[in-house]
This record gives C-alpha cells, structure tokens and sequence, in this order.
C-alpha cells in the first residue's frame, strides 16, 4: 500500500496515541476499552503511514512528488 500521511501527521498520530493510551489506563469500563481501541488504531496508522480512512476519502497529506 502507499503511504497516504505526511511525517507529521504520522508523529502526531503516535503521540496521541501514546496520550490515549495513558488515560485509558486510568479510567474504567467501557470508556476505557473505547480508549484502547482509538489508541490501538491511532499506533498502527502512525506506524505504518498508511489511514483507510483517508484512502476512502481520497485524502493524502504526502507531498506529491
């Protein structure tokens, strides 16, 4: 797949990630798994650079080369 997010955005994405994950350790229940979840998503689009969401839309935030 190619890479549709920017270096930027991928960094921002792990850092809110990071965060995400941080405050769903210190809640419960079902916020807390909704928590994960985002925070799990939010890793692996950051690490990979590629987001389904913005292959759907047509969105690329690369430079284009």
């Amino acid at each position: 797949m190619r890479k549709n997010e920017r270096a930027f955005d991928r960094f921002l994405r792990l850092v809110l990630s990071a965060i995400t994950g941080a405050v769903a350790r210190e809640t419960t229940g079902t916020l807390s798994k909704v928590m994960w979840g985002v925070s799990a998503v939010m890793a692996v689009t950051g690490l990979t650079g590629v987001c389904p969401l913005y292959r759907v839309f047509g969105i690329s935030t690369c430079k284009v080369k």
